[in-house]
This record gives C-alpha cells, structure tokens and sequence, in this order.
C-alpha cells in the first residue's frame, strides 16, 4: 500500500490537468497546477515554470506546489523521464536539456517564472544563462559545487561506477542494475534526514515509485554525466533576473558555505537557509520553501488557505 501523503489534503484541492506538447522531436509530457490563466477578476495568476531533478520527475515538486495554491505552475517531466518521451537521436547532456526548456517555455508559458531543484536549478540556470528570458529565478537545493566535492564526495564517486557498471552491462542486467530497489531504498535513507517515521515512509515511497521511472539506461546516464559534470557557479554571473536560492543547512550534496559563496555570484540573489533539512527541501520543509518562494514573487496568501 503506497505511504500517506502528509500533502495530500492540500494538493487535493488543487485544480491539476495534464497536457502534452511536441518539443525538440519529442512529446513532453507537463502537469498545470492552480488557476487558470483566465480565472482571475483580479489579474492574471503568476505562472511559474518548475524544473525537477536527477531520476525524479513532476510529482517530487508537489508539496511544495501544495502550499502555493495562488499561483499557476507548469510542471513537466524531463525528456526521457516520467511521461515524457526522451529526445529522438539526441544526447541527454545539458546543453540539449537546456535547449529543451527554452522551447518548451516558448511553447507553453513564455515569460514565466522559472524553477528549478537540485539537477533542474542547474538546467533552469543554464537556460536562463543562454537566453531563456523569465522575470525571476527560483533555485531549490541549488548544485552549487561539484558533486564529487562535495560532504559525500566518496558516495558520489561510487554513484560515478553504479552508472558506469549500468551502462556496460548487458542492457537486461544493466537496467536492473540501475533500477535495484535495494540501491534506491539506501540513497533514499542517505538523503532523508527527519526523524518523523511517517514522513520517512512518503519520502522513500515516493522514490520507490517514481525513482527508476526513466526510459532507458542512455538516457539516464547521459543525465547523470551531465549532473555531476557541471554546477550553477558557471551560469550565475550571465543571469540578470533577480533570483532565490533556497538552500538546506545540512545539505550532503552542496555544503551550506559553497550556497553561501553562490549566491555572492549572481548580479541580484537572496538565499533563505532552511536548518534541520539535507538535499530534500521539497519532502522534508515544503512550507517553508513555498513561503520564501511566495514572499519573494510577492504573492499574498490566499483567504481560506
């Protein structure tokens, strides 16, 4: 039986519809949460384009989403994960990613707000960095540093031979490989770090579920050579769009002091700091990012909520 959601109620009264657009070749599966664009007597909601990250896809934004019922969020699954279909006859490293999100913006929601999470803050930065133009920015769990850097350096380096091994075996074992439900269920454990026994279920039921819901071992190694060979510090100076980062205390992946060090990169950025939280703001501490995310875009709480 799938864990509770402790977001459940909330997002339950959240209007979602799914669509699908043609993009670089393939067909890009996307969720729109929250009002519609003509719904509102008071103007338009704000639209808010969010990005997940490494080996997850839309539903890992959602409690954050369920505490942010005022705005409209578009959240599609990356090319090759999820729903979406990956790119015909295209390598799935960053600059196609980026490409990517830059035509799906164009497509579905131009002059959005963009959002990213943890490999997404890195897709959204370099999209942005090249282009892609967005009032704001929003970074949850920023890559800040290099992976192989970083506190869990060593884990990393063996996450490097995990997806090394995937790809060199026979296709039926390498899949499994990279697909083991033992292997997920041990980094889910590394990440978490609530004591609270029912939201530890949720969160390794939600990796137990959409964690290896990715199209093939290419596509997930091409995505993560991509995730551990590059960081936001590359992209921040070239973004000029005001940008938050939301970035954990106790983050294995990108140390608080490099988010610190970030955040003095971008022409104008805000870091909020979230304590007691590691690498998964978006299950652990969802209220709190949303309300950083809804005080910076200014967005007022609505009545009832």
């Amino acid at each position: 039986m799938p864990a509770h959601s402790p977001y459940a109620d909330r997002l339950g009264r959240i209007p979602i519809e799914r669509r699908e657009v043609d993009v670089r070749g393939g067909r890009t599966a996307y969720w729109v949460y929250g009002p519609p664009e003509e719904s509102s007597n008071e103007g338009q909601p704000t639209t808010v384009i969010a990005v997940h990250g490494f080996r997850g896809e839309h539903h890992g934004l959602e409690p954050v989403l369920a505490f942010l019922p005022e705005l409209r969020v578009i959240a599609p699954d990356l090319p090759g994960f999820g729903e979406s279909a990956p790119l015909p006859g295209r390598t799935h490293d960053l600059d196609e990613y980026a490409q990517w999100l830059r035509e799906f913006a164009a497509a579905v929601a131009p002059g959005a707000v963009v959002l990213g999470h943890s490999f997404g803050s890195i897709v959204a930065s370099a999209a942005v960095a090249d282009g892609l133009e967005t009032p704001r920015l929003i970074l949850i769990n920023p890559i800040g540093a290099p992976a192989l850097e970083g506190p869990k350096g060593v884990l990393t380096k063996l996450a490097v031979l995990y997806y090394g091994l995937g790809a060199k075996l026979p296709p039926a074992f390498g899949t499994a490989l990279l697909r083991n439900g033992l292997i997920v269920r041990g980094m889910s454990i590394a990440m978490a770090k609530t004591q609270d026994p029912a939201l530890r279920r949720f969160i390794h039921d939600q990796h137990d579920t959409y964690f290896s819901d990715f199209a093939d071992r290419d596509v997930l190694r091409d995505a993560f050579v991509a995730s551990v060979s590059h960081d936001v510090r590359a992209f921040a100076p070239r973004i000029g769009a005001p940008t938050l980062l939301i970035a954990a205390q106790q983050d294995d992946i990108t140390p608080i002091e490099a988010e610190r060090h970030l955040a003095t990169l971008f022409p104008d950025a805000e870091l909020v700091e979230i304590a007691d939280v590691g690498h998964l703001i978006h299950y652990e501490t969802p209220a709190e990012a949303a309300g950083a995310i809804r005080r910076f875009l200014r967005v007022p709480v609505e009545r009832g909520r």
